[in-house]
């Protein structure tokens, strides 16, 4: 799942699609493309930050950043379209405008999201964050990370399917680096395979997340290969989907590790 970021602010790349403050559709387009190319069977569009300390935006800002791009990439590019979004008009509308997945770092629990989720008809990523994002990161506390995070996100699940949405449309994010600290995401991380035995496939995102940068002491742009790392140990633990904005070098990283169990005896 390649990360294609349309805010003005985004940790990793904020800015970089932008032209004299505005968004450059032709850009994002042709970083698209790049993705498909490089190996990439997912899109993820996402127009609001959820970075630690990020703002809200406002409705209309969030479509007109997400939607044109959606439209270009749907009538153009062989990939299914991600929306990353909490809001539940932007979800319908880009399902109209041929997405074809919806993730949503709040696990659909905004006003009105569960049931436009479930008009969508499309497959749905649940994540958890603790908290919102201006503040989620302010002393982040778990008795026990691992069962709090399989606990709030069954309980989504459930929500889910009291709204008519099947269980086999759902995926899960344990949400890495949304309200936890460095040891709570190495716990999670050690914790997958829990995650996986729900049954549910789990989303991965730890591409180039301060994580790395605090135990390695790594800007955002030096943290491609702990992020390959993470990636390949994501998937031995179970994930399903890894979301990156290095598609290339992780596509690489994570088929070498697949190469290797088709060489492993039963």
């Amino acid at each position: 799942m390649g990360v294609i970021n349309t805010t003005p602010d985004s940790f990793s790349d904020g800015g970089s699609l932008y032209r004299s403050s505005r968004l450059d559709i032709e850009r994002a387009f042709e970083r698209a493309r790049d993705m498909v190319t490089a190996g990439a069977a997912i899109l993820d569009i996402g127009g609001e930050s959820t970075r630690p300390g990020a703002q809200p935006v406002s409705l209309d800002e969030e479509m007109d950043r997400v939607l044109p791009l959606v439209a270009r990439i749907a009538a153009e590019l062989p990939v299914v379209i991600s929306v990353d979004t909490s809001t539940p008009q932007l979800m319908l509308e880009a399902a109209s405008l041929g997405a074809g997945f919806l993730n949503d770092v709040r696990a659909l629990t905004r006003e009105g999201a569960l049931l436009a989720a479930a008009a969508s008809g499309l497959p749905i990523c649940l994540m958890h964050m603790g908290g919102e994002p201006g503040t989620m990161q302010d002393a982040p506390q778990y008795a026990d990370v691992v069962t709090e995070v399989e606990e709030y996100l069954l309980d989504r699940v459930a929500a889910c399917e009291r709204v008519g949405i099947v269980r086999d449309q759902l995926l899960l994010d344990p949400g890495f680096g949304f309200g936890k600290s460095v040891e709570h995401n190495l716990q999670l991380l050690n914790g997958l395979p829990r995650l996986a035995a729900t049954g549910l496939p789990l989303v991965v995102g730890l591409s180039r997340k301060s994580l790395i940068g605090k135990l390695l002491g790594r800007d955002v742009h030096e943290r491609l290969p702990a992020s390959l790392a993470l990636a390949v140990m994501a998937v031995e633990r179970g994930a399903s989907i890894i979301r990156t904005h290095d598609v290339a070098a992780t596509a690489d990283a994570v088929t070498m590790w697949f190469a290797l169990q088709e060489t492993i005896e039963p």
